[in-house]
């Protein structure tokens, strides 16, 4: 199905470049071949290790923050007292108007934008992960203390893999978000990566060249998700084996 959607875009593509007969919509199969090209034998891919490493390093640093706050928040009620609602009165603001401060305290390099997509993507994972961890069935805990678990066995049996299908599903919601977050940070007072590479190609009027890094950031949120997916596939497997409670007892 994945295989016919991308089909269906590209065809309709196709459609409307023949439609239109303009310079800057060209057909997709001439983006595709300059695309190869480009990442092959121009800085194309440089630019896209680059956008990857940023968006991975924010994602990892993201998760380290978010998903201990998250699940002490769902497992303690004084934590959640404290943390959700200051998670709550700060979730609306919008990070992205922070970007001009952020680069005054950390610069233009790597950092300002890790740090923007951080400041976004944590608030996703924070309200997912605190919402699994407080779901949790009370009789599964009671089950796992009876046979003389302790906290820590708690954690690491229960809480924390009764919460793992809401990071990757967060995390996979969270990709679309830093990938259009890193586009606006790369295209800000920036030389590298695939934002500044089809802001750059815009200002040539270079369209093959524009195209192919929106292609190429496309592919890159497209891999980032379908990482998140097979890390779910592999660690939860408990919920095509059956309940979790079956599973981990």
């Amino acid at each position: 199905m994945k295989k016919i959607a991308v089909l269906i875009v590209f065809f309709l593509w196709y459609l409307l470049s023949l439609l239109l007969d303009v310079s800057f919509l060209p057909q997709p199969h001439k983006v595709l071949q300059h695309t190869y090209l480009q990442f092959l034998y121009a800085d194309l891919s440089l630019h896209f290790f680059i956008s990857a490493y940023r968006i991975g390093i924010a994602m990892a640093a993201a998760v380290l923050i978010a998903a201990p706050l998250a699940i002490l928040a769902g497992r303690n009620s004084l934590a959640d007292t404290i943390l959700s609602p200051m998670a709550q009165v700060l979730y609306p603001i919008p990070k992205v108007a922070l970007l001009p401060i952020v680069m005054l305290f950390f610069g233009l390099g790597d950092a300002s934008k890790i740090i923007l997509i951080v400041l976004i993507i944590f608030f996703q994972l924070f309200f997912v992960i605190r919402d699994a961890a407080a779901g949790i069935d009370q009789r599964y805990i009671h089950s796992i203390r009876s046979l003389g678990a302790s906290k820590t066995d708690i954690l690491v049996h229960v809480t924390i893999p009764a919460a793992l299908p809401g990071l990757f599903t967060a995390l996979r919601v969270s990709t679309g978000t830093a990938t259009a977050v890193l586009f606006l940070a790369e295209s800000f007072a920036s030389i590298t990566g695939l934002g500044w590479y089809i802001i750059d190609s815009w200002a040539r009027l270079d369209y093959l060249d524009m195209y192919a890094g929106i292609v190429t950031l496309s592919i890159l949120g497209a891999l980032f998700f379908f990482i998140f997916d097979g890390l779910e596939r592999y660690y939860c497997r408990w919920r095509r084996a059956g309940t979790f409670f079956e599973h981990r007892v």
